[in-house]
């Protein structure tokens, strides 16, 4: 089993570290699932005395306060003190919601996250960002908060079917763009299901977790991370009002075309990152650029009426706060 050590909590990767979940202290627990980890994962924990299980619609179309309030109404329903404690036992969207519910009820309790998809393994469960979509707008209502620690068993990974395993090996190919030429290098010379799963989540967390050390509330550094998600959180929010959700990846694959196109690079090096996303994984039809900036307007990062990016100097470097006129894309 590794451990990697971050701000305030450690995060245990391997098939052990499902027996690390200490209730022992907590006056209540809750575990927040959604069908599909009610389904496959649940009966993998470690059996918990008198926790209740909370059980949310999957879909980022679910990500909202509708759901938080049912939420929010369990725990009052069970008696919920500030000594209690919830585990969120999904992908991305529970880790979000679940940390953002638990941050804020009574003042918040602590909650622990096991991420169950490669997605919520590398990126979502990792830097204390939690909330949930309002107006069809990409997480626009949340809080930073850190849980107790993360546990993340690879085993998981065997529930997932293709298109979700791909899906969230998009923030592994964007930590390596941003950050790693070495760990670039490897993904893109090796297949994809001769992958070490533990061995490659563990390099993707290592950069995300050197990266929020640094700047854990999004103020210089930490802004490196959202490359590909200017036009990525667009194109979801477009296809979440098109009332066809579409996964994160997906739209973070797309959005890394497209950041990659206003990159600070060679055409050789445009054409190699945007060829291999375009050769190895399957994407939804690209929505019209003047389609997507009404959503870009709304935008967490931008600054002064433009729209904010963060893009690459090179195949492992990147640089943040680069401005663009709507006009100007």
């Amino acid at each position: 089993m590794k451990e990697i050590i971050s701000s305030n909590h450690s995060i245990l990767i391997g098939k052990e570290s499902l027996l690390h979940i200490d209730t022992s202290k907590y006056s209540n627990v809750a575990i927040l699932v959604d069908e599909n980890s009610k389904k496959f994962c649940l009966d993998k924990l470690p059996k918990i005395k008198n926790a209740i299980t909370i059980e949310l619609n999957s879909g980022e179309n679910y990500k909202n306060l509708s759901s938080c309030n049912f939420i929010w109404q369990q725990l009052v329903k069970h008696e919920f003190d500030r000594k209690s404690l919830m585990l969120n036992l999904g992908g991305g969207f529970i880790g979000d919601i679940g940390g953002f519910c638990a941050s804020t009820y009574k003042r918040g309790i602590d909650f622990i996250h096991i991420p169950t998809t490669l997605l919520s393994m590398v990126d979502a469960s990792i830097g204390g960002k939690t909330g949930v979509n309002f107006n069809n707008i990409k997480n626009l209502v949340g809080i930073f908060n850190n849980p107790k620690s993360i546990l993340i068993n690879p085993e998981f990974l065997k529930t997932l079917n293709d298109q979700e395993l791909k899906s969230g090996f998009a923030e592994v190919v964007k930590h390596a763009l941003i950050y790693d030429l070495s760990l670039w290098n490897q993904i893109t010379s090796t297949k994809f299901e001769d992958f070490n799963w533990e061995g490659i989540i563990a390099q993707s967390i290592q950069i995300k977790n050197k990266i929020i050390l640094q700047d854990p509330l999004e103020k210089g550094e930490r802004k490196k991370l959202n490359f590909g998600h200017t036009y990525g959180h667009a194109i979801e929010s477009y296809y979440i009002n098109q009332g066809i959700p579409i996964l994160h990846g997906e739209a973070i694959f797309i959005g890394m075309i497209l950041e990659t196109d206003i990159s600070f690079l060679s055409e050789k090096k445009k054409d190699e990152i945007k060829n291999f996303i375009i050769k190895n994984f399957k994407l939804p039809q690209i929505p019209k650029k003047s389609e997507l900036i009404k959503y870009m307007r709304n935008d967490k990062k931008n600054s002064s009426k433009k729209i904010n990016f963060s893009l690459l100097t090179n195949i492992g470097e990147s640089k943040i706060d680069n401005l663009f006129l709507e006009n100007e894309l």
